[in-house]
């Protein structure tokens, strides 16, 4: 553990990109974590006399059409919007690493219908499979975790797959069979902690695109429902504005929800520096 701290110390000394990434993440934990606590105003308060107000000091990113702070409202939605990211970045690891770790390395009939199940998902375009998904379930946040899953399923399945498939035949993995483990042991034992590195850059990545996904399915309408706050409802809420001079409704929860993919996105490649061995060498 300690040679691994200090080696990540090393990256993000070394890394002022990835420094950044890591600062970012921090700061978007803190204010999912505290969020709430942190907000000056109640974000689902509404105030008429209070309503379109620009950027000021009493409100630092102005206030909505009904008079809502959106600095409280853009802080607040970043517990649910990263929960919902998280949850289904988690579920699609699950369900994907292991069913294309499992394809790879037995192969046969199991590589089949794991390759099956993930071209025939691949088949439709992934944002219109979620927003249909949505529809038939509901717009609640469970079923927008499950959409996201489903999705984002092959690119873990693929990824995990092919790595296993490399893998399979590996020394390490040999003296672990002549060593008397099972095969399922072998596979969760050697084979899935190897490829561990790959598919923490996955999750990153898959993290941004799950935010975006969430806020788009919010954004048409199919995602969480109003008042809650969330970035793709301020968004959509914003952009009836835009054109009458109140950029601000639409621009700041759209800055947060940019600078989450882009955090996600440079995290990463930060983590396969930390994670993977052969970077430590």
């Amino acid at each position: 553990m300690i040679p691994l701290l200090r080696h990540a110390r090393y990256v993000l000394s070394e890394n002022p990109v990835t420094g950044l990434a890591f600062g970012l993440f921090a700061l978007f934990l803190v204010a999912a974590i505290l969020g709430p606590l942190l907000a000056p105003y109640n974000p689902l308060q509404s105030n008429a006399a209070m309503a379109l107000k620009p950027p000021s000091a009493a409100h630092w990113f102005g206030t909505d059409q009904l008079g809502r702070d959106i600095f409280s409202r853009v802080l607040v939605a970043t517990r649910l919007d990263l929960s919902i990211a998280f949850a289904s970045v988690v579920l699609a690891f699950l369900l994907g690493a292991l069913s294309g770790v499992a394809a790879g390395y037995f192969g046969g009939w199991t590589d089949r219908v794991v390759g099956r199940l993930a071209d025939t998902i691949m088949a439709f375009p992934l944002f219109v499979l979620a927003m249909g998904i949505v529809a038939a379930l509901g717009n609640e946040v469970i079923n927008i975790v499950i959409a996201t899953a489903i999705i984002n399923f092959p690119l873990y399945a693929r990824v995990a797959r092919a790595e296993a498939n490399v893998r399979r035949e590996a020394g390490f993995v040999e003296a672990a069979r002549l060593s008397g483990n099972g095969e399922a042991r072998v596979v969760l034992g050697q084979v899935l902690p190897n490829i561990m590195p790959i598919m923490m850059v996955q999750m990153s990545l898959t993290m941004g695109y799950a935010i975006l996904n969430a806020a788009g399915l919010s954004f048409i309408g199919l995602g969480v429902r109003p008042p809650d706050p969330e970035w793709g409802i301020m968004v959509a809420e914003g952009a009836n504005f835009i054109q009458s001079g109140e950029w601000w409704i639409a621009l700041f929860p759209g800055a947060a929800l940019m600078l989450a993919v882009f955090c996600f996105n440079l995290l990463g490649d930060g983590l396969r520096d930390i994670i993977d061995p052969l970077k430590r060498t």
